[in-house]
């Protein structure tokens, strides 16, 4: 469904863009072909010196749109290379097909859950139709960036700050698309939009800062609490093996003295069961 809405929306801007050129591309009428015509023997008569004003050249990345008597001439621009116009009823004007990239100034955008950011993007676009560029709209290039403007405050109107900081990548092909298809009427291709930063206010900033630390906190202390309950599992089944064999103990007590007298310690605690203490105390 969601393709078919795309074809038709493509159909009717092809077809009003059609529709104008056409309108542009009619007939000269019987005074403009005498103009025409009155021009070209003028060209002829004087030969030598109009062919340098009949020549015209535009380079591999330029296109050319010719007017005559205020009419474009034809649907499709001239070039690259060389053609040649009349001097008295021709104009032209060069169309650059080289993308363009232009940086989107901070705007400040409350977002969805009423939090105010600063962001900036960067677009990235070219000329596609050189015609519609210079006959549908008067200047190509500002309306591209002011409504690059817009679009970054739209979109980013109806997002969150969590989806704004998260979905960076979603947020700009949303915005290449809208805009691709607003410039389509004005022989304008989108190629590609990103967005370059995302400033939050200081207080915003520390709020975050704490919660973060917060929940490390958090996790540590859970980390901590299960590392002693598996080390008192393990002392518990210690004590259990300890206690079924008693030398095992003495074993125990001889290999932390071994540890100590490795350290070169001038004091030496050794541990004495108390079963050992309790029968010199009842004699």
């Amino acid at each position: 469904m969601e393709m078919e809405d795309q074809m038709e929306s493509q159909k009717r801007r092809g077809t009003s863009r059609d529709d104008l050129i056409s309108e542009q591309t009619g007939s000269l009428g019987c005074v403009g072909w005498f103009i025409v015509i009155l021009s070209g023997m003028f060209t002829l008569l004087l030969f030598p010196i109009t062919i340098w004003f009949c020549l015209k050249i535009v380079q591999e990345y330029e296109r050319a749109v010719i007017f005559r008597l205020g009419r474009i001439t034809d649907r499709k621009a001239k070039g690259p290379g060389i053609f040649f116009i009349l001097p008295c009823t021709d104009s032209i004007v060069k169309v650059d097909l080289r993308t363009v990239s232009f940086d989107i100034p901070p705007q400040e955008i409350l977002t969805k859950d009423s939090v105010t950011v600063s962001v900036d993007g960067v677009v990235y676009f070219r000329v596609s139709d050189p015609i519609a560029s210079v006959a549908n709209v008067s200047n190509a290039d500002s309306s591209t960036r002011l409504l690059a403007q817009t679009t970054l405050r739209n979109v980013l109107g109806t997002k969150n700050l969590a989806e704004l900081l998260s979905d960076r990548e979603g947020i700009a092909h949303s915005m290449q698309s809208n805009l691709d298809e607003a410039t389509d009427n004005w022989g304008i291709k989108v190629e590609r939009v990103e967005i370059k930063d995302v400033k939050l206010p200081q207080q915003l900033q520390r709020a975050m800062a704490a919660e973060a630390e917060a929940t490390r906190e958090a996790r540590a202390k859970v980390i901590a609490a299960e590392g002693e309950m598996n080390a008192s599992r393990a002392l518990k089944e210690a004590s259990i093996v300890i206690s079924e064999s008693p030398s095992g103990l003495q074993l125990r007590y001889l290999q932390t003295l071994s540890t100590i007298a490795a350290e070169k310690n001038s004091t030496i605690i050794f541990p004495l069961p108390m079963d050992i203490i309790s029968h010199f105390m009842k004699k």
